[in-house]
C-alpha cells in the first residue's frame, strides 16, 4: 500500500478546518496566515521523520588517550509531542555511555536526542530509542539515558497538573548491571 504524500496546501487546509471546528473564522485578519505558519512550524517540529538519528553516531574518534570512564552529557533540551494528544512534551535528557575504544563528538549525542524527539512520541519509547541507537552504533560497555519532562497533555488539560514531570530511564550493559557504575551515572546525570 502506497502512502499519499501530503502537500503543503493540504496541510494548510487541515489547519483551516481545525480553526473552523474550534469556532473561529480562518479568513479573519489575525488568522489568515495561520494555516501556512502552522504547517511550516509542524515541518520543523516533526523534522525527526526526515532524519536517521543513528547516522549522527557514525563518525567516531579512536584517539582517546586511554580514556575509559563514563561520558555523560547533561541537560539536553527535549521538545517532543505526545502521540496521543499532539501536545508538547518539554524537558531535559541526560545521556551517557561507557566507551570501549572510541568516542563520539558530544554534539552528536544531542543530535540523536533531537532526532528521535522531533516525532510523535511517548517518553518511554523516546528514552529506549535513544539508548538503543547509542548501544547499537557505538557498542559501548553500557548506555544510560534519563529524561525528565513535563507533558502538556497532562498539565494543560485532563488532570490539569502544572509542574508535574515524568522521569524515564533506560540503562544497558555495565551501567545497568554494575551497581557502582549505575550509581555513578545517576549521580552525574543529576549533577551532584
Amino acid at each position: 500500500m502506497t502512502r499519499h504524500t501530503v502537500t503543503q496546501a493540504e496541510a494548510e487546509e487541515a489547519v483551516r478546518i481545525l480553526i473552523q471546528w474550534a469556532g473561529d473564522d480562518p479568513d479573519r485578519e489575525g488568522l489568515a496566515e495561520t494555516p501556512s505558519r502552522v504547517a511550516k512550524s509542524y515541518r520543523e517540529l516533526f523534522a525527526g521523520y526526515t532524519t536517521d538519528p543513528r547516522g549522527y553516531l557514525e563518525r567516531t574518534f579512536e584517539e582517546v588517550g586511554g580514556y575509559d570512564e563514563l561520558v555523560v552529557l547533561r541537560d539536553i533540551p527535549v521538545v517532543s509531542f505526545c502521540e496521543h494528544h499532539m501536545l508538547p512534551v518539554i524537558g531535559r535528557a541526560h545521556v551517557g555511555y561507557l566507551p570501549t575504544n572510541r568516542v563520539v563528538g558530544i554534539s552528536k549525542l544531542a543530535r540523536v536526542v533531537h532526532g528521535f524527539a522531533r516525532r510523535l512520541q511517548i517518553q518511554e519509547k523516546l528514552t529506549a530509542e535513544i539508548a538503543h541507537a547509542i548501544d547499537e552504533v557505538l557498542s559501548p560497555k553500557g548506555v544510560g539515558v534519563v529524561i525528565e519532562a513535563e507533558h502538556s497533555c497532562m498539565t494543560l488539560r485532563g488532570v490539569n497538573t502544572p509542574g508535574a514531570s515524568l522521569t524515564t530511564s533506560r540503562l544497558t550493559g555495565v551501567i545497568r548491571d554494575d551497581a557502582r557504575t549505575r550509581q555513578e551515572f545517576l549521580r552525574l546525570a543529576r549533577g551532584t
